[in-house]
């Protein structure tokens, strides 16, 4: 049988969509490019959903920094994110649904036109199929560790950037990266390429695809992304995304 994967793609779009000046994602995931309209904010709520063939995840949560969402220093990650998957087990398709839920107490570097936010915490996950799939190891609640990085960079500040995040979880193994990198256009938000991988010890899922990110619109800030998905079952097909959010 091959073993669910847990909820990696999830998180990844949580910390990667906001990869703009921000992961929606999400790389960081506070929207740094618009961050001079909003220097007194402490707290950042963010929202989005994540698409692909035979699964889709949705996610909320909140990043909470005292000292200010633009200053070195302390900050608090809270996220809630569930999602269903599809995998053969045998000759047997199943769905797996998952949930899974993280505190991350981290901590925000900002030097120059680079800013790298590292974040380590509890990790609970919970599992079940359809039908019942005794083999699957993830079936439960799982307690656990995970650890992320954010890192967002302008080679040319103003003009192109660079976004990663890399996360991983003692639950299942489980690991996600992403990078991307952007330009500035019409002076409104960033638009470029995006690669992806993610998975646990028995899943692997990659993606190639672009990136529209901290576009302003009616009070929010709104990310997008799409493009090609493959995975070790060599199933492949499209992936599309969405993520917006708001600081406070």
């Amino acid at each position: 049988m091959r073993c669910v994967r847990s909820l990696t793609v999830a998180w990844i779009g949580v910390t990667s969509v906001f990869a703009g000046p921000a992961l929606g994602e999400p790389l960081p995931d506070d929207g740094e490019a618009n961050a001079t309209n909003h220097r007194d904010a402490t707290f950042l709520y963010f929202t989005g959903a994540d698409l692909w063939r035979k699964g889709g995840t949705s996610y909320g949560g909140a990043l909470w920094s005292p000292g200010g969402l633009n200053a070195d220093g302390f900050t608090l990650k809270m996220l809630l994110a569930g999602g269903d998957y599809l995998y053969r087990s045998w000759t047997t398709d199943i769905r797996g649904i998952g949930l899974a839920a993280s505190v991350l107490p981290g901590y925000r570097i900002k030097r120059g036109d680079l800013e790298v936010k590292i974040y380590a915490g509890l990790d609970v996950q919970h599992h079940w199929t359809l039908p019942d799939d005794p083999g699957n190891r993830l079936r439960g609640t799982h307690l656990g560790a995970r650890v992320n990085l954010d890192a967002w960079w302008e080679p040319l500040p103003a003009r192109m950037m660079v976004a990663t995040t890399l996360t991983a979880s003692t639950i299942g193994g489980s690991y996600g990266a992403r990078a991307a990198t952007g330009w500035r256009l019409l002076d409104r938000f960033w638009a470029g390429p995006e690669i992806e991988t993610s998975g646990d010890r028995n899943y692997q899922q990659y993606r190639v695809g672009a990136h529209l990110t901290s576009l302003q619109f009616a009070g929010y800030e709104w990310a997008f992304g799409g493009g090609y998905v493959r995975d070790n079952s060599r199933r492949s097909g499209l992936y599309g995304r969405f993520s917006v959010l708001t600081r406070r």
